[in-house]
């Protein structure tokens, strides 16, 4: 059987190396998948690990640590030969030269080591010991702070004197307007520790494990308190871990569903050879062990190969999006040795199933039965067992979609998801068939080659339907990811416009002075900037607040104009003012103003303008009219230096002592993430897409070759070479368009199904968006592609001499 073997090898290379590519590409997929994962994780979270580099451990829950748990976990790392330090904050009274910064102004602290110190100075130098500070940009241009002056931190008798000895640069995670040591901090009474940060020199474990005896608080790994913590910032909502879910599932479906579907077509197209073999005398278990000697030889090699591919793709894809986007996109690739040794061990285990199946069903057969022509009809016994399997695995896996629809939780998700595919494979001798004749019949007043293409794709359904899977997959995949995103996005555009209204807010404490709107429209990276009238009025529980009554060029000014369109005696508070109210925010309540009053309704938004309240129509009125200027609302321009600008406001703000409210840094931190999660997609599509790719070449370069002595006889009949060629490629023209067809449908249905799932976990009433040019050029690329997998297999097929063509095998 050796001899057999190696004769194999020699004869039929072309078949090896469609099996050799199919294994390659599936282990590649999912090493890829890992890739462009692990980039987006550290891209999304680049912010928040740069807060804690260094440190090797971190004590602390994900929503801050008890101030009694810090001194006894200095203590053990002390004693463990490591170095601690403490990351708090405290909101209290800053002042220079008499001169207060505000009344809540954030000083966070900064470490006295290197290691551990988060912040990156850009003039001067860092801390290097108690009574030292650095300040934050914005704060440094807002308020005209220099290196050398001195602050004042705290009030009464708890007041600390630094000296400013640098300028940090801005942040988005864990900013503050000043910097000052722990020792610093700690001695006012509402500083409040974030976490313990903790740098070994030795072995973690062993000081994780000591720590842990002396506090009740978790100690994590850098990476594990840095994971946490995103998900505890998207309000518990872990995209990243979502996504690497999906495509981690989706990478292990397409990498078994490409491996089983080239073995099986291999496999049946030696169905002769092994009967031969049989005739001359080879038992039924030489046969099975030679061929799946040959598997696992063809597995180690190519899932090896498939590691290396793998590696290359990710990296790869991960640069060309880190240059076709903002660098900081992705961020570093950090392959897990657990995916790497699962997709090697997984292309081993996938290819020897997918060789042992198809080889004993095939030995099974009597070589003479083997011997004779046969075409099973798909509505035979087996075929309508077939059907009413996928029938049933179809109805529940649209089961479990519907519990996820109801739960919005993503196991059922995805369970449903890969056993409804399933079952629409199942069904694919069934609805491939169908949709080709249909295309047949739109298409058959076009030629013979064509009308020959169509009666050739519909007379294997089984081939047929196997031909098609790949792209199925790929499509499928496209078309849901595409949906999924465009709904998401939709979504999640709208929460922010409602949610951060305007970028920058100004109010004051009387009436604004005149020269306030000229002073602030006149900043660089302002797109506009608006006076809102209103009123000063009594609101219970929060004190004298602007009720404003924002005019025509205030609301076109807003990214959603009805977050500010109050219905009439109606006040809608922002967050921020209704966590200042002491009782609560009752549902009617009694505004007040020289000696007036008025009972309005009430309804707390999300939306963020600062210190103020909007009122509806009529409130102002029963207040006695007489509305002024209240505050500046300004939006930004979009490629804006947002410190700059935050800066820049902010000093004008402090000149006319007016509060200042800017929403730049939260929305620009949602959007990177939204960046971040969108270009990880594309990469994972755009590794998926070419799996798609390679799959149906596969398939169909095997059905060529299949059809040798078929090609030969229509040549020998009058088929010319350029008529062979435009058959074939009509074929594989047909055939991509239905599954383009077949996927969009599905690929939207999953789409939706996903978005409600997942989404709705974060944002309420996510609408359906289909992004009909981007699915439209899915089903071109998919036509195309089915054109360029028929172009070698026919040029090939076309050289062949119809002599020599009828006596192949």
């Amino acid at each position: 059987m050796r001899t057999v073997l190696r004769a194999s090898l020699r004869t039929h290379t072309r078949r090896y190396v469609a099996a050799f590519v199919a294994v390659m590409v599936a282990v590649g997929f999912v090493i890829a998948t890992n890739a462009v994962g692990s980039a987006a994780r550290s891209g999304l979270s680049a912010e928040v690990e740069h807060a804690y580099r260094g440190a090797d451990l971190v004590v602390g829950a994900d929503y801050g640590l008890d101030r009694s748990q810090v001194a006894p976990v200095e203590r053990a790392a002390a004693g463990q030969g490591a170095v601690a330090d403490v990351i708090g904050t405290a909101f209290t009274t800053v002042t220079r030269d008499g001169t207060s910064l505000g009344p809540d102004t954030s000083v966070s602290t900064v470490s006295l080591d290197p290691a551990l110190r988060r912040q990156t100075v850009v003039s001067g130098q860092a801390p290097a010991a108690d009574g030292q500070a650095l300040v934050d940009q914005r704060t440094a241009r807002a308020d005209r702070i220099r290196i050398g002056d001195r602050l004042v931190i705290g009030t009464d008798g708890d007041r600390r004197t630094v000296t400013v000895v640098g300028i940090a640069k801005a942040t988005t995670y864990l900013s503050a307007d000043v910097y000052v040591p722990w020792p610093t901090l700690s001695a006012l009474p509402d500083a409040l520790p974030d976490a313990v940060v903790v740098g070994t020199s030795g072995d973690p474990t062993a000081v994780g494990a000591t720590l842990s005896k002396v506090t009740e608080e978790p100690v994590r790994t850098q990476g594990e308190y840095v994971d946490a913590r995103v998900v505890t910032l998207n309000q518990g909502f872990d995209a990243i871990g979502i996504l690497l879910l999906l495509f981690a599932t989706v990478a292990g479906f397409v990498a078994v569903l490409v491996i089983a579907n080239t073995f099986t077509i291999l496999f049946a197209q030696r169905t002769r050879d092994l009967a031969l073999l049989r005739c001359v005398g080879a038992t039924r278990q030489q046969v099975l062990r030679s061929f799946r000697v040959e598997s696992v030889a063809v597995a180690l090699l190519a899932s090896a190969l498939g590691v290396v591919a793998g590696v290359g793709a990710g990296y790869g894809i991960v640069a060309a999006v880190r240059a076709l986007s903002d660098a900081s996109t992705l961020g570093a690739v950090a392959l897990s040795p657990l995916w790497v040794g699962g997709a090697f061990v997984g292309g081993v285990v996938v290819t020897v199933a997918a060789a042992w199946l198809p080889t004993r069903r095939v030995v099974r057969v009597s070589p003479l039965a083997a011997l004779r022509p046969h075409d099973a009809d798909v509505l035979s016994r087996a075929g309508a067992a077939r059907v009413g399997v996928g029938v049933a695995v179809v109805a529940a896996g649209s089961a479990a979609l519907a519990v996820a629809v109801r739960t919005s939780t993503l196991p059922p998700l995805l369970v449903g998801g890969m056993v409804t595919f399933t079952g629409v494979l199942l069904l694919g001798p069934v609805l491939v068939p169908a949709l080709l004749r249909l295309a047949g019949r739109l298409l058959g007043g076009t030629g013979l080659a064509t009308r020959l293409a169509a009666a050739n794709a519909v007379r294997n359904p089984r081939r047929s339907a196997a031909t098609t899977a790949s792209l199925l997959v790929g499509v499928t995949l496209a078309t849901a990811v595409l949906t999924g995103m465009a709904s998401a996005r939709g979504a999640l555009d709208d929460e922010l416009k409602v949610q951060y209204p305007v970028d920058v807010a100004l109010t004051g404490s009387s009436a604004l002075p005149d020269d306030a709107l000229d002073r602030v429209d006149r900043l660089d990276g302002v797109d506009r900037a608006s006076l809102v009238p209103g009123v000063r009025a009594e609101l219970p529980g929060a004190g004298v607040v602007p009720v404003l009554v924002p005019g025509g060029a205030a609301r076109e000014l807003t990214r959603d104009p009805s977050t500010v369109e109050a219905p009439r005696r109606t006040l809608f508070i922002p967050g921020a003012v209704a966590t200042t109210m002491a009782d609560g925010v009752p549902e009617r309540l009694r505004l007040t103003r020289d000696g007036r009053s008025v009972e309005v309704a009430t309804r707390v938004v999300g939306s963020e303008w600062g210190s103020a309240v909007v009122a509806g129509p009529g409130v102002v009125e029963a207040l006695g009219g007489g509305a002024t200027p209240q505050a500046v609302w300004v939006r930004a321009d979009d490629d804006a230096d947002r410190v700059r600008l935050a800066g820049e406001v902010g000093a004008v703000a402090r000149e006319l002592d007016l509060g200042v409210s800017s929403t730049l840094d939260s929305r620009a931190s949602i959007e990177k993430q939204l960046d971040v999660l969108t270009w990880a997609v594309l990469g994972l599509l755009g590794i998926s897409v070419a799996i798609a790719l390679v799959g149906i070449a596969n398939t169909v370069g095997l059905s060529v070759l299949e059809r040798g002595r078929e090609h030969a006889l229509l040549r020998a009949l009058g088929l010319t070479r350029g008529e062979l060629r435009r058959m074939l490629a009509a074929e594989g023209l047909l055939l991509a368009l239905v599954a383009a067809v077949l996927g969009t449908v599905v690929g939207v249905a999953f789409g939706w199904v996903g978005t409600v799932s997942v989404v709705t976990a974060a944002v309420q009433d996510v609408p359906l968006v289909t992004p009909w040019g981007e699915l439209a050029a899915v089903v071109g690329i998919a036509a195309l592609a089915g054109l360029l997998a028929c172009v070698v297999p026919a040029h090939r097929a076309a050289k062949v001499a119809p002599a020599e063509g009828l006596v192949l095998d």
